[in-house]
């Protein structure tokens, strides 16, 4: 297996982005659904602007978070701000995920599937999504929300979802109450293939820098 990548998402300033250059990240999320970390789509698109000044072999790529978005509203924002990823944390259905691979070529699709202990089983969820989406993110299920709760889920149930989307030659993220503190853990027990971490590098709701670092450092040493 390869390096593990590492996404940090909920990036909402131009400042915080200017703190990160020097730490090796993969990718930068910015949040488009109902959060305390949303931003509009010209924030997103100032902010990418300024990953392409980072002084870096290669810049990390941008992801949006969208909850159920219409494929018109993904295309009025993506005239906006130039993505990466599209990272779809709603009820999104494997048939709207491959309409969107082919309405926007070249941007990556994920797909984030809530872990309960209620949650369909492993091989069926990640099944209906084989040859629609680019990615599969674990994330802990959330009866208030779609996500982003910043509560680890139990992870066990890590390997049933790893062997199905490896069956399927789907790269799968793993997101959920991660922090600098547990991350290692999880590397040296399950070996995803990238993690997400957004509440747990912050500080007051603030992303920390030093946090951030500690976090990636412990990633790739891992």
């Amino acid at each position: 297996m390869g390096e593990t990548l590492v996404k940090i998402c909920g990036l909402h300033s131009v400042e915080v982005l200017k703190s990160m250059q020097r730490i090796p990240l993969d990718y930068v999320g910015f949040v488009f659904a109902e959060s305390r970390r949303k931003v509009t789509p010209q924030q997103a698109a100032e902010m990418i602007g300024e990953l392409a000044d980072w002084k870096t072999e290669k810049p990390p790529g941008a992801a949006g978070v969208f909850v159920d978005p219409t494929a018109d509203e993904l295309k009025a924002l993506l005239h906006i701000a130039p993505l990466d990823v599209i990272q779809l944390h709603g009820q999104e259905s494997p048939a709207f995920c491959r309409e969107l691979k082919l309405a926007f070529p070249g941007i990556q699709v994920w797909k984030a599937l809530s872990v309960s202990g209620n949650a369909e089983p492993a091989e069926s969820a990640v099944a209906g999504f084989a040859g629609t989406v680019d990615a599969l993110l674990l994330d802990t299920y959330d009866p208030q929300g779609s996500g982003g709760s910043g509560k680890t889920f139990d992870w066990s149930l890590i390997p049933a979802y790893q062997q199905a989307a490896a069956s399927y030659g789907l790269p799968l993220f793993v997101a959920g109450g991660l922090h600098p503190d547990n991350v290692a853990e999880l590397l040296e027990n399950y070996s995803p293939d990238g993690v997400d971490v957004s509440s747990g590098v912050e500080t007051g709701g603030i992303k920390d820098t030093a946090k951030m670092t500690a976090f990636v450092e412990r990633v790739k040493q891992s």
